[in-house]
């Protein structure tokens, strides 16, 4: 870990959040220990996958590793399942872990997520394709990308200098209460900070339909972006994601081999026919 992104920790460490992430870190650790203790050839394995991943997530062996899983789907789909599986992957594997409801996704939360200075992030969220829109004429383009959803009710006066490209209205079906989306814009222009070297795993649907909003990413700091090619279940994407992680985690493989190994495995989205992708495709 760099000395920046050490200062950067610890000052997020010594302000009230960093108590209670101390405390949540402390009762992680407690619960990860049992685990271990029942686990223990499992473990051995992980820790070689951890040296594998080092020189790609940007991290030391020696060093702290961090985590985020976003799960602004718990709003219409929850899955306690998953995040307990995929809490117990990563913390097995060295990783803190901080989860983050659907209530605690806003606009500003996207905003500031680079300074968090995760090694990794779990991305449970909606996402769709969405036009762009013609700043001067505020007509659609043909132009697409891949707007991911907060939990934030949409308000047609709030953040109004954003809402062309960067921030949207965003609806689960015709007619539901819209929520604020964040396009590729939002992530150039309004995030905050850097990411350094950060996995993201978009499970949400089409985010990789168009690679506009995984480059704004990668042009943010980001390792590598990975998500489904057209639309997905919630179910097989929680399947999916886990499957990843235990190929990632536990195995060690190299990112590309786990998603292919992955698609192998489980194969497409039964009923949308979608496939997990790496962006950039060397990654």
């Amino acid at each position: 870990m760099s000395r920046s992104k050490k200062r950067r920790q610890s000052e997020r460490d010594r302000s009230p959040k960093g108590d209670a992430r101390r405390a949540r870190r402390r009762g992680r650790l407690r619960r990860a220990t049992a685990i271990l203790a029942a686990l223990t050839l499992a473990c051995g394995v992980a820790a070689g996958g951890v040296l594998a991943r080092d020189a790609f997530w940007g991290t030391s062996s020696a060093g702290p590793k961090t985590a985020a899983i976003v799960d602004q789907l718990s709003l219409s789909q929850p899955s306690p399942t998953f995040v307990d599986s995929a809490t117990r992957l990563l913390e097995q594997a060295g990783y803190a872990v901080d989860y983050y409801p659907s209530d605690r996704v806003t606009v500003d939360f996207y905003r500031n997520l680079p300074t968090f200075d995760y090694d990794l992030i779990v991305a449970r969220v909606h996402s769709g394709i969405t036009n762009e829109v013609d700043a001067a004429t505020g007509e659609k383009t043909k132009s697409e990308y891949v707007s991911l959803f907060t939990g934030e009710p949409y308000s047609a006066t709030k953040y109004p200098e954003e809402q062309i490209n960067r921030l949207g209205r965003a609806e689960y079906y015709q007619g539901a209460p819209p929520l604020f989306g964040i396009g590729p814009d939002f992530v150039r222009h309004s995030m905050r900070g850097k990411f350094d070297s950060t996995l993201i795993v978009m499970m949400g649907c089409d985010g990789l339909r168009s690679e506009r909003t995984a480059q704004a990413f990668i042009e943010k700091g980001a390792g590598a972006f990975v998500s489904w090619s057209r639309s997905v279940s919630a179910e097989h994407s929680d399947a999916a994601t886990q499957r990843l992680l235990e190929k990632l985690l536990i195995e060690g493989l190299p990112l590309e081999e786990a998603v292919a190994q992955t698609m192998v495995e489980l194969g497409p989205d039964p009923e949308y026919d979608s496939t997990l992708l790496v962006y950039p495709p060397e990654g």
